[in-house]
């Protein structure tokens, strides 16, 4: 399935090399986190949720197959060098202090 989910997101995002997928098991239910850098998550989410929950439903059917429940969750992946950007107050605060 990681596969089936890494096939899927790589067509989607520029940076297909970047994407990690987590898996954890709890009872008979799959869970799969995408790690998708935050530049990219975006288009993985789609308008709306449209992309992510067509990945939701493909993933779901090929669980039915094998007789488990998935559960497909995306998060932001952390930058490799520790960076962040800046919270809106943190970015506000800093203009107010150069005004």
């Amino acid at each position: 399935m990681k596969d089936f989910l890494l096939k899927i997101v790589a067509v989607i995002v520029d940076q297909p090399e970047k994407i990690e997928i987590q898996e954890e098991t709890d009872n008979n239910l799959r869970i799969y986190t995408l790690l998708v850098p935050e530049e990219e998550i975006g288009r993985v989410i789609g308008k709306g949720g449209k992309v992510i929950n067509a990945i939701r439903c493909l993933a779901r059917i090929k669980g039915i197959k094998n007789q488990e429940k998935v559960l497909v969750k995306v998060e932001a992946a952390q930058s490799e060098k520790g960076l962040s950007r800046p919270t809106p107050a943190e970015a506000g605060s800093s203009e107010t202090a150069s005004a």
